[in-house]
This record gives structure tokens, C-alpha cells and sequence, in this order.
């Protein structure tokens, strides 16, 4: 009968197996060797080495670039990003007047393509017509004059500002946490004279540290990944300000460097992983909260 059983086990492993091979394994071992290869996608892959690393490395500063506005991008996803979410859902949590009237207006904009609200938000950026602009004129600033996503000064902001108070994942994996804190917990902490900030310093905030370092990888890789939101406003400029590595490896595509592209693709696999790593370890991820 055991056998019978497992045997049944493997049959219904298999498919999610050559799903995975097919669609993940594969792409990702071919990325890996053709980022040693010199190829457009029409002749085949012609082996060269490290030269396309060496490009990426030594030819321009872009990749330099690049890495810092992800590093500003990924402090700014966890130390305002993430908490933001995780404080929306504490007030959540909390059930207080009009709770349910939040939860629905804080998830409505994640119904919205991202390339939807990057259309959107050169509206609202826009000097002339724009609802920012607009608006600060009528604080009392009538000459100011400001092309938000076409200035140095002001690009790598108003891209920020695309996302960083769009929370709503964070939300739902911190809440979802705190829900399933047992009820005893609480109870007896307040029996020992706990405060509410105790409760949720002490107890709250430990128990759920696995969402939220769920958060901080999801939110920091969605910037490693993150290209839309650039592409339709500023692709990459003014100067390299808004440049990141997803515009890279598009730039990489567009020239038929296919090599080039793949080699920026096992980078952003790398820093990928990187993060896992790190956050895992940081957040004690894989040590369970209640021991």
C-alpha cells in the first residue's frame, strides 16, 4: 500500500517538474552560457570568454550607476517602503472606524498595471497640465516651473514616488502574520501589565518578522527588476540618474547584443539571490519565531 501511494506521489510531481525544467531551469542555464557567448539572435552563439563581463564592468559606468540608484532604491524600499505597508497593516489590524473602507481605497491601485500608472504619472508630473505642479502653484508658488521625470534634480524622486507608498503586498503578508498570532499571547502579556506599544514592540514585531523580511526581498528584487516604470518615463535619463540594470539589459536586447544582455541577466540573478541570502539571514528567516 506504501508503495502504491508513492507511486502516486511521483505522478503528480512530475508535471510541476517539467513545468519547472521547461520554463525555469532551462531559460536560466541558457542565460548563464550564452552570457559567455557573442551573439544577435540570428547567427549562433560564438564562445568569448569573459568579454562581455569586461564590457560590462570596465567599459562605461553604467553598471556603477546603476548599482547605486539600486542601492538608494532597495534603502528606500525597506526603510520606507516596507514599513509604510507593515504600518497600514497594523492600523488594519487594529479594526478601527472605517478599517474596511481603507483596506479597499489601499488595494484599488494594485488592480492598475504598472505601465498604466507610469502613463498616469506623467500626467500628474507634467509642468503645464500636470495635477503637482498645479497644485503647488496655487500653495502660492506661481513661477514654479518643474519637469519633474526631465530633471536631474528631481527624476530619481518622482520615480520613487511611482511606488514606494504602493504597499498593498506588504500589507497583506504583515497582516496575515499578525492574524495568526495566538489571542493568549496578547492576553497574557496584558495580564502582566504590558501597554499596547509593548505588546506590539515585544510580541508583535518579533512573531512577524518573516513577512517582513518576505517584504523586504520581494520589494528589493522588484527594483532590481524594475523597468516599466522607468522604460515609459524617463527611460533611464536624464543623464543616467534613473538608470538601472533592467534598462541595461534592454539596451542590450535592442542592439541585438543578446551575449551582452544575457551576461547583465546573470548579474541581476546574482544580486537576486544576494538578497535572499542576506535578508534571510538578517531577518532569521529560517528559524522558526516561536522557539
Amino acid at each position: 500500500m506504501y508503495k502504491y501511494n508513492k507511486l502516486w506521489v511521483y505522478l503528480f510531481i512530475v508535471p510541476t517538474l517539467l513545468v519547472f525544467l521547461t520554463f525555469y531551469f532551462v531559460p536560466i542555464i541558457t542565460v548563464f552560457t550564452t552570457g559567455f557567448t557573442e551573439w544577435n539572435g540570428f547567427n549562433a552563439p560564438k564562445f568569448v570568454g569573459f568579454d562581455n563581463y569586461k564590457m560590462i564592468f570596465t567599459d562605461d559606468n553604467t553598471l556603477t550607476v546603476s548599482l547605486i540608484n539600486l542601492l538608494k532604491w532597495s534603502i528606500i524600499a525597506t526603510f520606507i517602503h516596507v514599513p509604510f505597508g507593515a504600518l497600514v497593516a497594523f492600523i488594519i489590524y487594529k479594526r478601527p472606524v472605517g478599517w474596511r473602507f481603507v483596506r479597499g481605497v489601499f488595494m484599488i491601485p494594485n488592480v492598475i498595471a504598472v505601465s498604466a500608472w507610469a502613463i498616469i504619472y506623467r500626467f500628474i508630473f507634467n509642468d503645464q497640465m500636470g495635477l503637482l505642479n498645479n497644485f503647488i502653484r496655487k500653495l502660492g508658488f506661481s513661477n514654479f516651473h518643474t519637469n519633474w521625470f526631465f530633471d536631474t534634480q528631481y527624476a530619481f524622486s518622482a520615480i520613487s514616488l511611482t511606488w514606494v507608498f504602493y504597499a498593498v503586498i506588504v500589507t497583506l503578508l504583515v497582516l496575515s502574520d499578525l492574524m495568526a498570532i495566538p489571542k493568549e499571547l496578547h492576553e497574557a502579556a496584558k495580564i502582566d501589565g504590558a501597554t499596547e506599544g509593548q505588546i506590539h514592540w515585544r510580541i508583535n514585531l518579533p512573531l512577524i518578522r518573516g513577512s517582513l523580511g518576505t517584504s523586504v526581498i520581494l520589494s528589493v528584487i522588484a527594483r532590481i527588476t524594475m523597468f516599466e516604470a522607468i522604460f515609459l518615463t524617463t527611460k533611464g535619463g536624464p543623464g543616467n540618474s534613473t538608470y538601472n540594470i533592467s534598462v541595461m539589459l534592454y539596451d542590450g536586447i535592442i542592439n541585438y547584443q543578446f551575449g551582452y544582455a544575457n551576461a547583465v541577466a546573470t548579474i541581476m540573478i546574482i544580486l537576486g539571490i544576494g538578497v535572499l541570502a542576506i535578508t534571510t539571514k538578517a531577518f532569521r528567516m529560517n528559524k522558526s519565531v516561536y522557539n
